[in-house]
């Protein structure tokens, strides 16, 4: 059925306009970005196809250029609208985090990193600066690995935190898996680099860890 045959309060836009975003379901979020449907699908029914497909919004937000546009009801000129949407996101969250900004809300820090690394075909390990009262002083992607992960050298991180002046420091990475659960390896670096930092005075407050449209944090988890 088309969606200009729904009652007015279950079509997403009108239910958006109305409620806000946050109300609405990913496959109702989606088929605004859509837009129309296929022969035989509306919006909504196509993006409730794709998210079966692909396991969820973030599969398909991790979908490549190729891939994308080889889906049915989709293509070039949705993958660019998409990929400019999410560079909206990121640069807003980014905004937040500029320098100077004080870290009060952990929540913040999660969502920039799930939407910086979130949909990276390798892993990337990336460093949070602050100052003594938690202001953010930079934001760097420090290492990057393949599918199996990234090699993380304990010496390089001191040395960028003393270089910055860095008196507490956030981590976080990401798992190209999908699975945002801590390995025995995170840990393992994380300890690591933990007790070297202490040694010149720098605080670990997190490691956070990035998966398919999750984030986990060491700190929430007693890691830390």
């Amino acid at each position: 059925m088309p969606l200009t045959d729904w009652p007015a309060a279950e079509r997403p836009r009108e239910k958006l306009l109305a409620h806000g975003a946050e109300a609405l379901s990913d496959a109702e979020l989606l088929a605004i970005f859509l837009r129309t449907g296929v022969p035989g699908m509306n919006a909504v029914e196509l993006a409730r196809h794709l998210l079966a497909e692909h396991g969820g919004l973030a599969g398909v937000l991790r979908l490549d250029r190729r891939a994308f546009c080889a889906r049915r009801g989709l293509g070039e000129a949705k993958y660019v609208q998409l990929q400019a949407a999410l560079e909206i996101a990121r640069r807003h969250l980014q905004a937040q985090l500029a320098r100077g900004t004080a870290m009060t809300s952990p929540r913040q820090v999660r969502d920039y990193f799930a939407l910086r690394l979130g949909n990276r075909p390798h892993e990337v390990f990336a460093c949070l600066y602050l100052d003594t009262r938690h202001r953010v002083i930079a934001c760097e992607e420090l290492f990057r690995g393949t599918l199996d992960g990234a090699s993380v050298h304990v010496r390089e991180v001191v040395a960028s935190a003393l270089e910055k002046g860095a008196s507490a420091l956030i981590f976080a990475h990401n798992h190209p898996s999908g699975v945002a659960e801590p390995s025995a390896a995170d840990r393992r670096i994380t300890e690591r680099l933990r007790q070297a930092l202490a040694l010149v005075d720098v605080r670990v407050l997190d490691h956070i860890v990035v998966g398919a449209g999750e984030t986990v944090s060491f700190a929430e988890l007693g890691l830390l």
